[in-house]
């Protein structure tokens, strides 16, 4: 079994560029299967991290990191010549930090946090899927998953809400 991808593609990015190391989801998204899933799990210990910081932080981090992912995204697949491919999982690093945003702690709570966002991520209900189709650049690669980590996020908060 091949653990990472062998796409000639990714011959266009190194993970000596800080650009394509963070698109990469910090090399996550080169492992050759489900590398969208791989790069939702590499942002498990950015968010332990982050979730120290008050909710305004917590959120003011997020938005910057959803903000430099327009470029972050947009830069990789330029320097690949492709739209969103599989590798650049930046975007799901982003929806994963919004779908965590103001989770209880517990193990629990990151694991349903993460089916969510991985359900959502992969189902692309409307207008989800319809954002993936149409819109293009950095921006299209990080809106689908944002609005996949802000459904995820709803899912997650009313568990809490009727858990509590």
């Amino acid at each position: 079994m091949k653990l990472r991808s062998t796409d000639p593609l990714l011959r266009r990015l190194s993970l000596t560029n800080p650009i394509h190391f963070l698109a990469l989801g910090f090399g996550s998204g080169l492992l050759a299967k489900a590398p969208g899933t791989y790069g939702s799990l590499a942002a498990i210990p950015l968010y332990l991290l982050m979730s120290y910081l008050s909710l305004s932080w917590y959120l003011g981090v997020t938005l910057l990191l959803m903000l430099v992912g327009f470029y972050i995204c947009d830069k990789a697949s330029k320097d690949m010549r492709v739209h969103d491919h599989g590798a650049i999982v930046w975007d799901e690093i982003v929806g994963m930090l919004i779908t965590l945003a103001a989770a209880p702690a517990g193990w629990e709570w990151l694991l349903l946090g993460f089916v969510l966002f991985r359900f959502f991520d992969i189902l692309k209900p409307w207008p989800i899927k319809w954002l993936d189709a149409k819109v293009h650049g950095g921006f299209g690669i990080m809106i689908d998953d944002v609005l996949a980590g802000v459904f995820a996020f709803l899912c997650l908060q009313g568990v809490v809400y009727f858990a509590g």
